[in-house]
C-alpha cells in the first residue's frame, strides 16, 4: 500500500507549487541572489589575496625572489666568498665595482669575519680596489691609534698570512694618516706602531705570556720610528694606558683568541685532506697557528674537527698519481702522529695516521702552505714585517755617505 509522505516536523513543509510565470519569475530571482553572492565572495578573496594581473603583487613577487637569492648569496659569501660575490653579481645583486663590493662587505650584516678578511686580502687588482673602498669607509677622524684599531679590526677578521696583512695595515696606515694629518710624519710610523700595540695588546692579555712588558719598554721599542724622531712619550702612555686597561675584542663568529687571530696564525685556506682509516679526499679549511694545524669543515666553524701538533713533524712534497699538489707531514722517526680529531658523536679521539697527506690547489699554493708550516716551527713572521719597516725608515733618515 503506498504511503502518501506528509508535512511534518520530521519532513519539512513541501515546496509551495507555483504557476509556471511565477516559477520563471522566482528561478530569476534565485539566479541575481547567487550572482550577487559571487560577486561578493569575489571581492571578499580580491580583499585577501590580489588578482594576480596587478603589478604591486608582481613586484612583491619579484622582491621575494630577489630576498632569497640575496640570502642564498650571502651562504654562499661565508662558505667561499669568491663564489658567493660571483653569485650576487650573476644574479644582478650586486654590481662588480670596487664601491658596491666595500659596501656589501662593510655594512652588510650576517656576512662571517673571517670570509670578509680573507677576501678584501687578496692581491687582485679588483680586490686592492675593493681593500681600499673598504678602508675609506671607516672615518677615523679625532680618534686615537688605539680607537682607530679598535674601529677597524670590528669590521672583519685579520687573515693568517703575512702579505695579506701587510696589505690591509698598509691601506689602515694609510687611511689613519689621511683622516689625522700632521699626528705623524709618516704611514712608516703609523704602520709601525700599530704592529706594536697589536703585539702589546698580545703580550698584556696572554696568559701564555709571562714577561709583560712594562710602558718603559714599550717607549723604548718605538725610540726612533718617526722618521728618526722620538713619538711624544704623553702619546705612547696613553695608547699603552688603554691596551692595558682593555683588551682588543673580535667579532663574535670568529670564536677564537685574539692571539691566535692577530698574530699566532700563520696560513689558512682550503686543502684537501686523505683520511686515516678510510682512504678518501675531504676538502677542509685549515688554520696554521702557534705551532699547530687545525682544520675545520667550514669556515664558520667555531671549532675544528682535529688538531696536529707539529712537534716532532717535518713537511715535504709528495707525488701523488690522484692529486698533482700534494704535500705531507710525516715524524722523522717513523712514530704515529700524536694529533687528536672529533668523531659524529663530539667525542675527542687520538687520530691514527702515520703520514698526514694534504692537497693544494696549485703548486704556488702547495708551496707557500710548505713554506709557513717550516716558519711556524721557528719564528713569529708579524715581527719581521715589522723589522723589515723599521730598517725602511732608519735607513731613509739615515745620512748619506
Amino acid at each position: 500500500m503506498a504511503i502518501s509522505r506528509k508535512d511534518s516536523f520530521l519532513w519539512g513543509k513541501a515546496p509551495p507549487k507555483f504557476p509556471p510565470a511565477e516559477r520563471r519569475q522566482s528561478d530569476r530571482s534565485q539566479k541575481i541572489e547567487a550572482l550577487d553572492d559571487i560577486q561578493k565572495l569575489k571581492l571578499e578573496i580580491n580583499d585577501i589575496m590580489p588578482d594576480s594581473s596587478n603589478p604591486n603583487l608582481k613586484r612583491h613577487s619579484k622582491s621575494v625572489v630577489r630576498n632569497r637569492k640575496f640570502l642564498r648569496g650571502k651562504k654562499k659569501f661565508n662558505m667561499d666568498p669568491k663564489v658567493g660575490i660571483r653569485y650576487l653579481i650573476e644574479h644582478g645583486i650586486l654590481e662588480w665595482r670596487a664601491e658596491p663590493v666595500a659596501e656589501f662587505l662593510y655594512k652588510e650584516e650576517g656576512l662571517n669575519k673571517t670570509a670578509i678578511g680573507n677576501f678584501l686580502g687578496e692581491r687582485e687588482e679588483m680586490h686592492l680596489k675593493v681593500l681600499k673602498a673598504f678602508v675609506a669607509l671607516h672615518e677615523f677622524s679625532d680618534l686615537n691609534l688605539v680607537q682607530a684599531l679598535r674601529f677597524f679590526l670590528w669590521s672583519f677578521r685579520l687573515p693568517g698570512e703575512a702579505q695579506k696583512i701587510d696589505r690591509m695595515m698598509e691601506a689602515f696606515a694609510t687611511r689613519y694618516c689621511d683622516c689625522n694629518p700632521g699626528v705623524f710624519q709618516s704611514t712608516d710610523t703609523c704602520y709601525i706602531l700599530s704592529f706594536a700595540i697589536i703585539m702589546l695588546n698580545t703580550s698584556l692579555h696572554n696568559p701564555n705570556v709571562k714577561d709583560k712588558p712594562s710602558l718603559q719598554r714599550f717607549v723604548s721599542m718605538n725610540r726612533g720610528i718617526n722618521n728618526g724622531e722620538d713619538l711624544p712619550i704623553e702619546l705612547l702612555t696613553k695608547l699603552y694606558a688603554s691596551i692595558r686597561s682593555e683588551p682588543f675584542k673580535i667579532p663574535e663568529d670568529d670564536g677564537n683568541d685574539l692571539t691566535l687571530t692577530f698574530f699566532n696564525p700563520d696560513r689558512e685556506g682550503w686543502l684537501l685532506k686523505m683520511g686515516g682509516r678510510v682512504k678518501t679526499w675531504k676538502r677542509r679549511w685549515f688554520i696554521l697557528t702557534d705551532s699547530c694545524l687545525y682544520y675545520f669543515q667550514y669556515t664558520t666553524d667555531k671549532d675544528p674537527i682535529g688538531i696536529i701538533p707539529l712537534e716532532n713533524l717535518c713537511v715535504r712534497k709528495l707525488q701523488d698519481s690522484s692529486k698533482p699538489y700534494c704535500l705531507e707531514l710525516y715524524n722523522t722517526k717513523g712514530q704515529k702522529i700524536k694529533a687528536c680529531k672529533t668523531e659524529n658523536k663530539g667525542r675527542v679521539v687520538q687520530g691514527k695516521h702515520q703520514s698526514y697527506k694534504l692537497n693544494a690547489a696549485s703548486i704556488e699554493e702547495r708551496d707557500d702552505w710548505i713554506d709557513a708550516i717550516r716558519a711556524s716551527i721557528t719564528k713569529d713572521p708579524f715581527y719581521d714585517l715589522v723589522s723589515m719597516r723599521k730598517r725602511k725608515v732608519i735607513s731613509n733618515t739615515s745620512p748619506s755617505e
